[in-house]
């Protein structure tokens, strides 16, 4: 999208003032062998996944629970407030990521006022992200049925705000550690900031979304107003946060104009959350519902990496508004992979991950679910290709979005990343969708689909 010229001046002034002095930090930056890099961030990789593997059992589960039997646009948040974790969590991740490679969180006070103010923007954001994203969901829900019942759309919104607020200020303590931790023992927190913040964060979300729609839902005949207050709680906080986010000048920038990507972010991944909606309704595709986590959670992962390392390079190597040489020109996909710029060995390294990395959440969900999912040679080949399609295309269009954003003026560590989780979720989604259309009219079904 195109931004104002003031914006653009703005952002320029912004990141020089944030980021300038940094040729003589270049020769800190740290150098790492594909080996290294790998290494990094397989662990967290793991984890992340492990957590999306978790989500996904999870949702398996609760999807039978009253509250989603009787209101089905839950579903529809689920995207949405899972892809808080790319929209907030993610870029706070990238954010001080950056920071903390930069130099910018040496000075004590410095770093308490960068993670102070950062994570009362964040909780700005969550609340407000999580009401739209109740509106979107009861828009979604009541467009194709032409039905609407208050009762719903208040629970709806008391969920996702009260869900929203209670992950991202979870979710942000555990970032915060994670970034200073990786600061004390010297590994590059672009490498396992991101996945880490997502290790749980589904999981985390998820859990804390059931469980206050299922009670507010046990609460809708006896106590109709209990909605209502939760709601009106969350909501009164916001001024709070945004009092405290305004006092620091780094996240002030942002609480005047970084709206832009998280609100669009979360349109997008409600339509992935429709999507989801209406093939959960499919008996004959219901068994969608515990890959749907894995298969997002692990596409935003490795795309989020990919946008921390790049916009890394741009703030240590580049002024606002000018783009490397081979980073110039119209864009093509080659270069992701295979051009002479610095980030194409870790889009090989972060594409090589998804299939030794899917097959093990695969045969992780098999033997959790006893039996339940069959790993039919035909169905992994036709997951596996989904989830190469997602990361490959994700991969492509964050080496092009970071550059064209950096060229734009925008930091693409506030702006980046929430777009491309978002769009994970949909691809993801969609993809999924489809294979598992495909599967079913070829024979290859869930063994208890329609139990």
């Amino acid at each position: 999208m195109s931004v104002s010229k003031g914006v653009i001046n703005f952002y320029n002034h912004y990141l020089s003032q944030n980021y300038a002095g940094l040729g003589s930090a270049v020769q800190n930056m740290p150098k790492e062998s594909p080996l290294a890099m790998a290494l990094q961030i397989l662990v967290p990789f793991l984890l992340a996944g492990f957590g999306t593997v978790s989500a996904g059992m999870v949702l398996d589960i609760v999807q039978h629970w009253e509250a989603f039997q009787y209101i089905t646009e839950i579903f529809i948040l689920v995207p949405a407030l899972l892809g808080l974790k790319g929209n907030l969590e993610m870029t706070l991740a990238s954010r001080l990521s950056t920071a903390v490679n930069v130099g910018k969180m040496d000075s004590p006070i410095e770093k308490w006022n960068l993670i102070i103010g950062n994570l009362a923007l964040k909780q700005v954001q969550a609340t407000v992200v999580g009401f739209l994203a109740a509106v979107a969901a009861v828009v979604l829900g009541w467009i194709p049925e032409g039905k609407f019942q208050m009762s719903h759309a208040v629970l709806l919104c008391s969920s996702s705000v009260a869900t929203a607020f209670i992950a991202s200020l979870l979710q942000g303590i555990i970032m915060v550690g994670v970034i200073v931790g990786s600061k004390k023992t010297g590994i590059n927190p672009d490498n396992v900031a991101t996945p880490i913040a997502a290790s749980f964060g589904d999981l985390i979300t998820l859990a804390i979304l059931a469980w206050i729609s299922q009670g507010l839902y046990k609460c809708l005949d006896s106590y109709p107003y209990v909605s209502s207050l939760v709601c009106a709680f969350f909501m009164c906080l916001t001024p709070l946060w945004i009092v405290i986010s305004s006092k620091h000048p780094a996240s002030r920038t942002l609480l005047y104009s970084g709206w832009e990507p998280v609100i669009t972010a979360m349109v997008i991944s409600s339509i992935g959350g429709l999507i989801l909606d209406k093939t959960v309704s499919d008996p004959n595709l219901a068994g969608i519902v515990v890959y749907t986590p894995v298969i997002n959670g692990i596409g935003g992962n490795l795309v989020a990496i990919q946008s921390s390392r790049i916009s890394t390079h741009l703030h240590f190597h580049c002024a606002p508004g000018e783009v490397p040489d081979e980073a110039k020109g119209c864009y093509y996909p080659c270069r992701t992979f295979c051009g002479t710029g610095a980030n194409h060995r870790s889009a090989q390294v972060l594409f090589l991950l998804v299939i030794p990395g899917h097959l093990i959440f695969l045969y992780t969900i098999h033997l959790m679910k006893s039996g339940h999912t069959t790993l039919t040679p035909i169905f992994m080949s036709v997951y596996l290709a989904a989830a190469m399609l997602q990361v490959l295309l994700l991969l492509c269009i964050a080496d092009w979005m970071v550059h064209s954003m950096w060229r734009s003026g925008k930091d693409p560590d506030s702006f980046s990343i929430p777009y491309l989780t978002a769009l994970g979720d949909l691809l993801g989604t969609a993809l999924l969708a489809l294979s598992f259309h495909f599967l079913w009219l070829i024979g290859d079904q869930d063994s208890d689909v329609g139990d």
